[in-house]
């Protein structure tokens, strides 16, 4: 995205989306893993934290790829770097743990630094689902969902994604709360091997 960005200049957000969307998709998908590795005890992490993270990013992609005239947006250039510098911070530290070097400065950085972009980034998406009301707005007829009810009742698509937008608020200020417990909580159990 870089380079394309550093090629191509402004023109570059109108092909990211096509560019990275298929690599990015796949890598959403496979992050469901991160899921089960925390569950099984492979992972050390909070699940509600990392769960509130990869269905926000899951729901927020199914959303783009089924509205092709807003993939072309800058908020979706932004929003994919932030779910990219959110990994860069995460996984260099989880590295340095699996091959038993641990060190501080990378726990303080991803402990200390995630919790920003990570607002940053449900803020964005938050902004994301916001602008495509319009998008959703205009296929009025299409876009009715009617659930398994025993009355014929039809729920008007962009109401779905209304709600998601406070889903995404609650979750995302739990996910703050939990992140900063443990920030506090490893932080602390470092000092504690020091001395």
């Amino acid at each position: 995205m870089t380079a394309r960005f550093l090629s191509f200049g402004k023109d570059a957000q109108f092909g990211t989306f096509y560019f990275v969307a298929v690599m990015m998709g796949a890598c959403q998908l496979l992050s469901l893993l991160e899921l089960f590795h925390i569950a099984d005890g492979f992972d050390e992490c909070r699940l509600f934290p990392r769960f509130m993270q990869v269905i926000e990013r899951n729901v927020l992609l199914f959303l783009l790829i089924s509205l092709e005239e807003f993939q072309s947006k800058p908020i979706v250039c932004v929003q994919f770097y932030l779910w990219n510098i959110l990994g860069l911070l995460r996984y260099p530290h989880r590295l340095f743990c699996l091959i038993g070097t641990p060190y501080f400065k990378m726990l303080w950085v991803h402990q200390t630094l995630t919790i920003p972009v990570y607002l940053m980034s449900a803020v964005t998406e938050g902004i994301s689902i916001f602008l495509m009301l319009p998008y959703l707005s205009e296929s009025e007829g299409t876009d009715s969902v009617q659930p398994k009810v025993p009355a014929p009742m039809y729920m008007y698509s962009p109401y779905i994604v209304m709600s998601w937008i406070l889903l995404l608020v609650l979750g995302s200020s739990l996910t703050v709360l939990l992140l900063l417990k443990e920030r506090k909580e490893n932080l602390e159990s470092w000092n504690k091997k020091l001395n």
